[in-house]
């Protein structure tokens, strides 16, 4: 746990102490961001939803543009600025007085908040290699998680003395903490020789036939875009965690206050387990085969929340605990293929752009798994959560194919390189 919280490496500890700033930050701001645009500013609920929905486009557009932009001027670079206006923005939220203002800063926050996944994602795939990058990625994962939670019990001081000065205090305090996230990251090229050189894609370099050797499109590779799009359809279990199955719990006979004891399990699997999931997802053939047991343990997940709206009191709410569990194993599973698959299939001379397009997979999922969860499990009830189950064994299964077809691939082709080498000694 050390490691995980302040790890050894110079890089890793300075990309740790700003997401444990950034992740303090979002639980304060998910537990009294929309009582703070209901209550204080004015707004309708739907109109909050609106204006985040416009906003959730803004972040798919920028996280795509954040990796190309990493692999031109520096993925460190990026992080730094994007994290930093990100906090910029939150301050904003105070001076909002109507739906427009409201919106306008909301692009900008969503923005700049991908903008932060994005090149982040690019500054691992540049600086570390192999099992180092889902390592790093994972204890990163372990560091946000426990930090949200700790956000949302400091949050909880504003919701108990309820008046539109504490939710202002609670807003302030998230742009602060955000702008705080920014030093250890505006420090690290100085700390660390030669990171900056290695966060920027180098100049086309001339071969001999006259032409230049050009990095990779992420838009022209098939298995990439195909990786993606599997791997974001399994990530719509984030969505049903924090829109499905508090709504649907409410249709039980369990108590609501299931939500919350979900919600602890769920931080507490991942806290413990997350790292140890990770291991080996580096080798593409395990990555696809991570995935694929997550997607089947959240299918596995959506049969038990079924099933909970079928029984008592008691039986409802252990239905919920089992598959909660099974709900954050696969959701562990599933990121850690997900981050495997997302390094090792990329190009690393475009590294940047490669993972902007991963981001911007995740970025559409999360736009769209809220109205298709609701769609399905909310108001169909099970035949809706059969349909999600059979959704994500088909994505999970989708993306081991991948994988495994990638890997033959690859396999194959360091054959032909080794053969070629001996034929020519």
């Amino acid at each position: 746990m050390i490691e995980i919280f302040f790890p050894s490496d110079r890089v890793a500890r300075s990309l740790t102490l700003s997401t444990m700033a950034f992740a303090l930050s979002s639980g304060v701001f998910y537990t009294v961001s929309a009582l703070y645009f209901t209550r204080v500013i004015g707004l309708e609920a739907t109109t909050v939803g609106l204006g985040l929905g416009i906003a959730g486009g803004a972040g798919v557009l920028s996280s795509y543009a954040a990796g190309r932009l990493s692999d031109r001027v520096g993925a460190h670079q990026v992080q730094s600025w994007s994290t930093g206006l990100n906090g910029v923005a939150m301050l904003a939220y105070t001076l909002a007085a109507d739906a427009l203002s409201f919106t306008l800063i909301a692009c900008f926050a969503v923005a700049m908040r991908s903008a932060t996944g994005t090149s982040k994602q690019a500054m691992l795939a540049r600086w570390y290699t192999g099992a180092d990058r889902v390592t790093v990625r994972a204890r990163m994962r372990v560091v946000t998680n426990v930090l949200i939670g700790l956000g949302t019990l400091l949050a909880a001081a504003a919701l108990v003395v309820d008046t539109a000065a504490a939710y202002q205090a609670a807003m302030l305090s998230v742009g602060v903490l955000l702008l705080v996230a920014t030093v250890p990251l505006v420090r690290l090229p100085r700390l660390v020789p030669g990171l900056a050189a290695q966060m920027v894609t180098a100049p086309p370099s001339p071969q001999t036939d006259g032409t230049t050797d050009r990095t990779r499109s992420p838009w022209k590779d098939r298995t990439y875009v195909a990786s993606v799009a599997l791997n974001s359809v399994v990530a719509m279990h984030f969505s049903l965690q924090t829109v499905g199955v508090p709504l649907w719990v409410a249709t039980t006979d369990a108590p609501t206050a299931m939500v919350s004891a979900l919600l602890v399990l769920n931080t507490a699997v991942v806290a413990s387990l997350q790292v140890r999931a990770s291991r080996g997802t580096h080798d593409l053939r395990r990555a696809g085969i991570a995935v694929r047991r997550g997607s089947w343990l959240l299918a596995a997940a959506c049969v038990g929340y079924a099933l909970a709206g079928y029984g008592d009191l008691v039986t409802a709410c252990c239905l919920l605990l089992v598959a909660a569990f099974a709900h954050s194993l696969g959701e562990i599973l599933g990121e850690a293929g997900g981050w495997g698959m997302a390094f090792e299939l990329a190009d690393p001379l475009s590294a940047g752009a490669y993972q902007g397009l991963s981001q911007t997979g995740y970025a559409v999922a999360s736009m769209v798994a809220p109205a298709l969860v609701t769609a399905t499990a909310i108001e169909h009830g099970t035949p809706g959560w059969l349909a999600l189950a059979a959704l994500f064994v088909v994505a999970g299964t989708g993306a081991a194919a991948v994988a495994r077809h990638a890997a033959a691939r690859a396999t194959t082709s360091e054959e032909l390189s080794a053969e070629a080498a001996t034929l020519a000694t």
